[in-house]
């Protein structure tokens, strides 16, 4: 998993990566997850089919696993939500 390249998604305005949040319940605050993608025509496509709007906001940019791991810490994520489908979407998600 660390040698393989993924595709992340971040904000032209303010730099911040697409991530998803899942709230855990009243008494504690959600986590959040980096949206990857394991192909840059799919990162395009889930910008395409769910912020066709807003998606010149933003850019696609290819990241190795070691730098993900670095993002991750950087920016207090739980894990990666790993998009298998950017259309329905599909997303697996994995905890650090």
């Amino acid at each position: 998993m660390l040698s393989q390249l993924y595709y992340i998604v971040r904000s032209k305005v303010d730099g911040k990566y697409l991530v998803a949040q899942i709230d855990k319940g009243e008494d504690e605050a959600p986590v959040s997850y980096v949206l990857v993608f394991p192909e840059n025509f799919e990162a395009l496509s889930y910008l395409n089919t769910h912020g066709s709007d807003v998606s010149d906001r933003f850019i696609v940019e290819s990241t190795s696993g070691t730098q993900l791991k670095t993002i991750l810490e950087r920016w207090d994520f739980q894990g990666i939500g790993l998009v298998k489908d950017p259309l329905v979407p599909r997303i697996e998600f994995m905890s650090v």
